[in-house]
């Protein structure tokens, strides 16, 4: 359960990234696996009295092959409206794991 903004914005940008990721998986004709999971943590954090905002999207990719996979999420980080919102205003790391 979401406890504060950071989280709430973390759970939407893991289910609409999960669907850019299924988008682009038909796109490559590829079978999005079924145990996918997106875990997006969002931090606030501070530096010199200003506050910011950076996030980690950790992918599980199980079966996939690391370069299908990482293409996939490239697409997605493409497509997903959260991820466009944020390029270029936050750091954003991706943590892909196919096994």
């Amino acid at each position: 359960m979401a406890q504060n903004p950071e989280q709430l914005f973390a759970a939407g940008w893991s289910a609409c990234f999960e669907g850019a990721m299924s988008l682009a998986a038909r796109q490559m004709r590829v079978t999005l696996p079924p145990e996918t999971a997106i875990d997006a943590e969002v931090d606030l954090c501070s530096s010199d009295g200003e506050y910011f905002l950076q996030a980690r999207l950790n992918i599980r990719l199980p079966g996939l092959d690391r370069e299908t996979a990482q293409a996939m999420v490239d697409a997605a980080h493409q497509t997903c409206p959260y991820s466009k919102a944020t390029r270029g205003n936050i750091d954003v790391a991706f943590n892909v794991v196919t096994k």
